[in-house]
């Protein structure tokens, strides 16, 4: 069994995170995809401004009616710090033969030497990295390079330890863009999927606060 799994604070829930996904499901052949809101993320901790109830709900709502996807609570239930390592620890042991996904955004690839247990989370899973920068840009220059020569073909990639590059199309939205626009009175439906933008207006989220 082949298992994308992709964690973020989801500060709202964007089909930047839904729709490059979906795209490439086919090509990584996943038979579930997971979505985990994080608790609080490393670097990220001071950024969140949803609840993570809400946050939670928002991911729900994404993910129904789309078979094979669905919302975890297991970083929300765990609290503090959400560390990837701590989460493929678990599902490791909960999936013993799967292969494991973890999916980051191409904005992401110059930190990852930073991210805790990094040689560990090699031996548990494999990196799938979207494409988030400008289409133009070659995201693999981003890589660090002692990991470079961990990059295969999605196709070749092994049960762990290695990265492979989606070549999504580029969705250019952010949460940042989403929270200013609720901000300022400007509309999000096509930001954000539909039931997302009805549960921002209904509880009133991102109003007022930090961007």
């Amino acid at each position: 069994m082949n298992i994308g799994i992709c964690g973020g604070t989801f500060d709202p829930f964007h089909r930047g995170h839904l729709d490059p996904i979906l795209a490439v499901r086919s090509l990584m052949r996943w038979d579930r995809v997971i979505f985990i809101p994080a608790f609080v993320q490393p670097f990220k901790a001071d950024r969140v401004t949803a609840s993570p109830f809400h946050r939670f709900a928002m991911t729900v709502l994404a993910t129904e009616g789309h078979p094979g996807l669905e919302a975890s609570s297991r970083e929300l239930e765990r609290g503090a710090i959400s560390y990837t390592v701590d989460t493929l620890e678990a599902m490791r042991s909960e999936l013993p033969d799967a292969t494991l996904d973890w999916i980051i955004g191409d904005d992401n690839l110059h930190r990852l030497p930073a991210w805790k247990s990094i040689d560990r989370i090699f031996e548990l899973a494999n990196f799938i990295v979207l494409t988030r920068l400008d289409a133009e840009e070659d995201a693999s220059n981003a890589l660090p390079e002692t990991l470079r020569g961990r990059v295969v073909a999605p196709a070749a990639r092994p049960p762990n330890g290695a990265i492979a590059f989606a070549g999504n199309a580029t969705i250019r939205v952010s949460s940042t863009e989403v929270r200013r626009r609720i901000r300022e009175g400007e509309p999000i439906d096509d930001l954000v999927p539909p039931p997302v933008s009805r549960y921002i207006h209904h509880y009133e989220l991102y109003r007022k606060g930090p961007s």
